[in-house]
């Protein structure tokens, strides 16, 4: 798939808004996380600490609801919206340029079940000049992404044929939209959105 890229400025990808919050705490960990001098490294370091380190709220059976870059490293938890704002905030405070990508997925195995919108990154390289996606969910059984720069290794790949929806948009900001939706959420069971455009 080709990703679109939002906004003309690259700097917008490099910026921080209420989201993707460049505080203190995650200056820290990516200077933590960015030991190595090759790009890919330091993209490889944030993504698998964000997959591995930053639990996915739904597999822990949490209540608690993160809504920034901050509050996902504070807590170390959020569902995949959450997670991907803080990839997206390590990775710019390392100076590599990361947007936000979404799906629309199936809340269950069929289209019977609903939609949510998915949350995971494009991360730009630098010396390929090429956007890359990464998904920083979080493994568990069935679900097995990986960070690769060449073959996508996603959490979920879409199926056509139960309506979910790869969007190519690569958005230096959240839509609001998807925000709203994830601040009216009670618990992180509790978020159902879906749309069938961003």
């Amino acid at each position: 798939m080709e990703l679109i890229q939002k906004n003309a400025e690259m700097n917008d990808y490099l910026g921080s808004d209420k989201y993707i919050d460049l505080d203190a705490s995650i200056r820290k960990k990516a200077k933590e996380l960015f030991t190595s001098p090759s790009e890919k490294e330091r993209i490889r370091a944030a993504y698998e600490f964000v997959r591995d380190g930053i639990r996915h709220s739904r597999d822990i059976n949490s209540k608690r609801v993160t809504v920034s870059a901050s509050e996902a490293l504070r807590y170390g938890e959020g569902i995949c919206l959450s997670k991907s704002l803080l990839l997206a905030a390590l990775l710019r405070c390392g100076g590599i340029p990361a947007g936000l990508c979404y799906q629309r997925l199936t809340s269950g195995d069929a289209p019977d079940t609903g939609y949510i919108i998915h949350g995971l990154n494009a991360v730009f390289l630098s010396k390929e000049k090429r956007w890359i996606r990464l998904d920083a969910r979080g493994n568990k059984p069935g679900v097995d992404a990986q960070f690769s720069v060449d073959a996508e290794k996603i959490a979920f790949p879409c199926r056509a044929e139960y309506g979910e929806v790869d969007f190519p948009t690569v958005y230096a900001s959240p839509p609001s939209s998807v925000m709203e939706a994830l601040g009216r959420c009670k618990d992180p069971w509790d978020y159902r959105f879906d749309i069938d455009e961003l």
